[in-house]
């Protein structure tokens, strides 16, 4: 029988508790291994975002390695290069910032759709209405498979700007927020832009194009097209869009050189190749530098749905403070706080129609739910330095019984810290909104993980230190917002960024549409950015939506 659950509550502040707090209690994240470089997360985040386009693994390295070659055949300098380096692997990292749009605009499934287009993505009318006729929704049944090409189609340019200027706009904050240079920062912005000026979002053209963006989307699109339809095709695209979408100089120097690069991409060593041929190698993340990284790991998973925007530093934070007074060392807590913000990354691999169904799932859908953990492994298993961080992170689903995923492990196989880290997990979880019920009072929550420690599903003693330390986080009321926003539009952005329309804010804040519409665009104008999902991220890394 087990026993009853007391919150287990500690007289100091969780810091006090762990080696090396600063005066201030807050404990500052260690590297758990000085081998970490920026290169090698933002790599693991490349794997995420080919995921999430619906590519197979590896593609974004691929599309690295062949342009960053490319580049140099060019006579490219090293900085031109680096920049070259990063394009590549960052350049889908805002894909999770409109999945929801992508899944409602594909038939539910966000990856389906982008894989079917990715062979056209810089292609002009003329070949990009065939392909979607014949490929979008394919799988689909005929009728909603009709709505979905009808609906695309009707969108058309609109929402084709929309969905890139966002890509745009998120993929320059993450870059920023990593300390990337501001030339690679601003190249990120003309990713979708074509040489002949009738590219999105701006139709910029010609050498107002910056030279790593130009050659990154041709080195993406080579690559794609080529695994589909071999060098013939290949080549046949380069022709075609020579002078349209490309740059004739670079469209000839793949023409020249890409076919020897390709041939000498050894898949199995792929990941240390790219490694290994970071223009500009930097050293190892501090603590401050890799605490930023995985932040921005929990900024691209969380991202993906409304209802998990503020889910994983609320996670880790849970997790950090209980570990912390159930007097695990100081390595297991960092350890516990670092898997709190990366163990969502698999979630990019879960279509948005199965996370925001309000229905119950089919087995299959929930297959597809249990493979997240495996992805979130997949996606940091070559990061040397995170393996005891991934272990962890992969495992938050797990259960004492063997009901969780992916691995099915029981009892004394599931660590103390990832005991710790699923209770955290299924707190918040069970606090927050989600499309088929509303949040739990944190009393209603704690009912239901007791009644989890009684199924012997959660450890006891781990509950009991989560629920000891939520709802007595360390937080400061503030005087001032970033930007100079107001309380008004704190509230206006906060709501937004949870997925409420204009009219819904308008009806939680008692103004009417217009004003909100108003709010929004003054937002908009002291945050720097045009998207709702620019907007989104924004309030995300300034911790606003907690």
């Amino acid at each position: 029988m087990s026993k009853p659950l007391r919150v287990l509550h500690s007289t100091k502040p969780y810091a006090q508790h762990v080696q090396g707090a600063d005066a201030a209690g807050v404990v500052r994240l260690k590297p758990l291994n000085p081998t970490v470089r920026l290169s090698e997360l933002v790599a693991s985040l490349s794997i995420g975002t080919d995921i999430g386009m619906g590519q197979p693994e590896g593609q974004a390295l691929r599309t690295c390695h062949l342009a960053l070659g490319v580049a140099r055949e060019m006579g490219l300098d090293q900085k031109q290069c680096a920049d070259v380096y990063y394009i590549a692997l960052l350049r889908f990292v805002g894909c999770n910032s409109h999945a929801d749009q992508d899944a409602a605009g594909g038939g539910g499934d966000e990856m389906a759709m982008r894989r079917a287009l990715a062979p056209v993505i810089s292609g002009e009318p003329q070949e990009l209405v065939p392909h979607v006729v014949r490929h979008v929704g394919a799988g689909l049944p005929a009728g909603k498979r009709v709505r979905v090409v009808a609906g695309m189609l009707a969108a058309g340019p609109k929402q084709a700007r929309a969905v890139t200027t966002a890509t745009c706009e998120v993929a320059r904050m993450f870059a920023t927020q990593l300390g990337l240079g501001a030339a690679l920062v601003r190249a990120l912005g003309y990713q979708f832009e074509y040489w002949n000026g009738k590219g999105l979002p701006d139709g910029v053209s010609g050498e107002q194009i910056p030279i790593a963006a130009r050659i990154v989307m041709v080195a993406r699109d080579l690559d794609v097209v080529t695994r589909v339809g071999g060098r013939q095709l290949g080549e046949a695209m380069l022709r075609r869009r020579r002078g349209r979408a490309y740059d004739p100089a670079v469209a000839d120097a793949f023409h020249r050189h890409a076919w020897s690069i390709l041939a000498g991409i050894e898949e199995e060593s792929l990941w240390d190749q790219v490694i290994e041929a970071d223009p500009m190698p930097s050293d190892p993340l501090d603590a401050d530098g890799l605490n930023v990284a995985l932040e921005c790991c929990a900024q691209f998973a969380d991202i993906k749905c409304w209802f998990t925007r503020d889910h994983s530093p609320a996670v880790s934070n849970l997790a950090r403070r209980a570990a912390a007074n159930l007097g695990l060392d100081a390595i297991d807590v960092e350890t516990i706080a670092a898997a709190g913000l990366v163990q969502e990354l698999g979630k990019t691999g879960v279509q948005n129609g199965i996370l925001e169904s309000q229905r119950p799932l089919t087995n299959s859908q929930w297959d597809t739910l249990r493979l997240s953990t495996f992805l979130t492994q997949r996606i940091l298993a070559r990061c040397h330095g995170l393996e005891a961080i991934n272990a962890l992170a992969s495992s938050h689903h797990e259960r004492l019984d063997g009901s969780g995923y992916h691995r099915g492990l029981t009892g004394d196989r599931i660590s103390k810290a990832a005991r710790i880290l699923a209770a955290a997990d299924a707190f918040k979880a069970l606090t927050s909104d989600r499309p088929w019920r509303t949040r739990l009072a944190p009393d209603a929550a704690a009912r239901t993980l007791g009644a989890e420690v009684k199924q012997g599903k959660l450890a006891h003693d781990a509950v009991e230190a989560v629920l000891g330390v939520a709802g007595h986080g360390d937080t400061l009321r503030r005087k001032t917002w970033p930007s100079g926003l107001s309380d008004r539009e704190i509230d206006v952005l906060r709501l937004i960024s949870l997925g409420r329309t204009n009219r819904e804010v308008a009806e939680r804040l008692f103004i009417s549409p217009k004003t909100v519409g108003r709010h929004i665009e003054n937002i908009y104008a002291k945050i720097g950015v045009s998207t709702r999902p620019a907007a989104t991220l924004f309030a995300m890394q300034h911790q606003l939506l907690s």
